[in-house]
């Protein structure tokens, strides 16, 4: 059960990701920084404090080693995002690079 919750808050990172990438497409590069604030940067945030609970909860029983690495799972899942939300490019080497982190952390949540 502690990989699904850790998968929730490795989503709860990416989806505050994506929240703070539309506030800065909203943002007035003349007006910087205070056109950041909108609801997008509200709710990026707002994402980012119910993962920090989350993550403070799961402390309590999932040692550090483990859970760790899961907070890479945005390194892997944000860039496919902002290919699908936000027509950028990836090249093969992330995609080397992706296959790696996955590798390491189903390695990791299989090792019990």
């Amino acid at each position: 059960m502690r990989v699904v919750y850790l998968l929730c808050f490795a989503l709860l990172l990416v989806a505050g990701q994506i929240l703070f990438k539309y506030s800065a497409l909203r943002a007035s590069p003349d007006a910087l920084p205070w056109s950041l604030i909108n609801i997008w940067l509200v709710l990026a945030l707002g994402l980012y404090g119910i993962a920090t609970m989350l993550w403070a909860w799961l402390m309590t029983f999932v040692p550090l080693a483990y859970a760790y690495p899961f907070v890479a799972l945005g390194f892997v899942i944000v860039p496919l995002a902002g290919v699908y939300l936000f027509d950028e490019p990836l090249s093969w080497r992330y995609a080397v690079g992706a296959a790696l982190i996955v590798t390491g952390i189903v390695t990791i949540a299989t090792a019990d």
